[in-house]
């Protein structure tokens, strides 16, 4: 007697796929990959930042700017106007404000305020 014996037809069996699970330890190493940059250029920005300082050398040189007291009722822009007639004001105002480092263009009667080299001389 012969046997036969029959293949049984081959099914697909879907695999199935799952996302990417990252582990506590993997989410700490890629975090503490990505902040090494972070830290290096703060690094440097700290280290390189004080080197102005430490240097010999000046800001700006001696006698860029003259000194002019606010009167009551002066504006910036009544002072730019006096002090440069032939500019725009608007330049001027803005060069005073960014000398001055002032937070907005507004002043008080009694402030000492610089006013630029080229504009101090046409007083």
């Amino acid at each position: 007697m012969s046997t036969v014996t029959l293949a049984a037809p081959a099914t697909h069996i879907p695999t199935m796929r799952t996302r990417l699970r990252i582990t506590r330890r993997g989410r700490r190493v890629l975090a503490s990959l990505a902040a090494v940059p972070v830290v290096a250029a703060l690094g440097i920005a700290i280290l390189g930042g004080g080197s102005a300082l430490g240097s010999d050398e000046q800001g700006a040189p001696a006698g860029t700017f003259a000194s002019l007291t606010v009167m009551p009722g002066d504006s910036l822009w009544t002072i730019a106007q006096q002090v440069a007639p032939q500019s725009d004001p608007r330049d001027v105002v803005a060069e005073i404000v960014s000398l001055n480092q002032l937070q907005s263009s507004l002043v008080a009667a009694g402030q000492t305020i610089s006013l630029p080299a080229e504009y101090s001389e046409g007083r």
